[in-house]
């Protein structure tokens, strides 16, 4: 068990890796702990860590500012990992921290993956903590208030990190191209705009998005001098996902799943059972083209007519149960109520709008007063404060957000005049004129 081992620079090693924050002022993000005169940031400088946990996601500084406190303070320092260390290590580092206290030295010992010990290991560092024999740094990706053994977690502070903002790790890829432990010694072209996609594809993970610019970077474009280009295909290579073909003859079975669903969407359904037909026949699975029928009664019909999801969810359900050939009947009556049924696309729209924001906007948390509050800790951080219990109320509405405060008011389902919707949009409305008027 080496002391700092974890934070030593090895030749080759990622990006990531390389480029991790030596002191606070390379340090990206966390201001509202690491600020200019935050908490966080005073205990840190003064050299005064108490037994604390660093609470938060992947890649948003949790190991860096444990390498942190390690290169600033006067203490012992080791570092423990939860997945291989067990209790016989455990004993011997709080033997060595013992003895250590008792000439006057501190020790500060860092668990990464917290979570990962079990009771009995959590447990063998509880009567240190409580005597004083060394300053316990917990790291953890899971709540606290669940995978931390109560007795332990009381005598620690639990700082929460957040998921990096978008402007943060642009900041930090741009350091990584200029930097001599990044990319500095090469000449690199890559565009504002291609490190922005890069932090919003990495969803406030700084490992992430360094790792993303490393792919990127490594696969762009290369010149006679060695300079290096990153172009718009390079970059949609390494962050887009692979579309798969169904089969060889690709084609044409789209084209004919095609023109199924857009016969029925034209309420024609001559048309629909015809290429239903063709695709039958020809031996395609009746399993796939009713799941096809499943997501046409939402995509296309949706709260027009409800019942349409019943109908296509039935015709799966027969075509599993009989197959082929009785179930061509069933798909038939499936595909000939969708043609004949009122048409919406509200719920396509809602979802496919919500969608953009989903991935175009960094994740947002969730608010504070939407969260449910079970343990004493999430009560302390204020999950749940304020939350308007509708079951409670003579309308069963409250005026409470739900959505994250950047799209606060934002409408994703605009419901249509067509079929049954026509009634939802009215009860819509007056949900929303309720709202407007309390």
């Amino acid at each position: 068990m080496e002391q700092k081992s974890l934070f030593e620079n090895e030749v080759n090693q990622p990006l990531a890796s390389r480029l991790r924050p030596r002191d606070l002022d390379e340090f990206v993000g966390q201001s509202h702990l690491l600020g200019e005169g935050k908490i966080l940031r005073r205990l840190i400088e003064g050299d005064k860590i108490t037994s604390l946990i660093f609470w938060g996601p992947p890649g948003v500084g949790k190991t860096t500012l444990a390498s942190i406190i390690a290169n600033k303070t006067h203490s012992t320092f080791i570092n423990f990992s939860a997945v291989i260390s067990g209790i016989k290590e455990i004993k011997e580092v709080m033997a060595n921290a013992e003895q250590a206290r008792k000439m006057g030295e501190r020790t500060i010992v860092f668990v990464d993956e917290i979570h990962r010990f079990n009771k009995a290991q959590q447990d063998a560092f509880l009567p240190f903590v409580e005597k004083g024999s060394i300053i316990l740094i917990g790291a953890t990706t899971e709540n606290p208030s669940f995978e931390v053994n109560g007795a332990l977690l009381s005598r620690c502070k639990v700082f929460v990190l957040q998921g990096l903002k978008t402007e943060d790790l642009v900041t930090l890829l741009k350091r990584a191209i200029t930097d001599k432990r990044g990319f500095g010694e090469q000449k690199i072209t890559i565009s504002e705009n291609h490190l922005e996609v890069i932090a919003k594809f990495a969803n406030g993970d700084a490992r992430n998005a360094l790792s993303t610019l490393e792919m990127v970077i490594l696969n762009g474009n290369v010149n006679e001098h060695g300079e290096i280009t990153v172009t718009d295909e390079t970059l949609e290579q390494c962050i887009s996902k692979k579309s798969l073909l169904y089969d060889k003859n690709g084609e044409e079975h789209y084209n004919i799943i095609s023109a199924l669903h857009k016969s029925m969407r034209n309420s024609d359904p001559d048309a629909a059972v015809y290429w239903l037909a063709r695709m039958l026949e020809a031996g395609e699975e009746p399993l796939y083209v009713a799941r096809r029928i499943i997501r046409f009664a939402s995509e296309d019909i949706g709260l027009a007519d409800p019942h349409a999801l019943e109908q296509a969810v039935a015709a799966y359900q027969a075509c599993h149960f009989i197959g082929m050939p009785e179930c061509s009947v069933n798909l038939a009556q499936a595909a000939i109520y969708m043609s004949l049924a009122p048409k919406s696309n509200a719920m396509e729209i809602a979802y496919n709008t919500a969608k953009i924001d989903a991935i175009k906007e960094i994740a947002e948390p969730v608010p504070l007063i939407i969260r449910n509050a079970p343990t004493k800790l999430m009560r302390e951080l204020n999950y749940g404060k304020g939350y308007q219990y509708a079951h409670d109320t003579k309308e069963k509405l409250t005026n409470m957000q739900c959505l994250p405060d950047s799209l606060a008011g934002k409408e994703y389902y605009i419901p249509t005049e067509q079929g049954l919707e026509a009634k939802y949009k009215d009860k819509l409305e007056k949900i929303k004129e309720w709202k407007r008027t309390h």
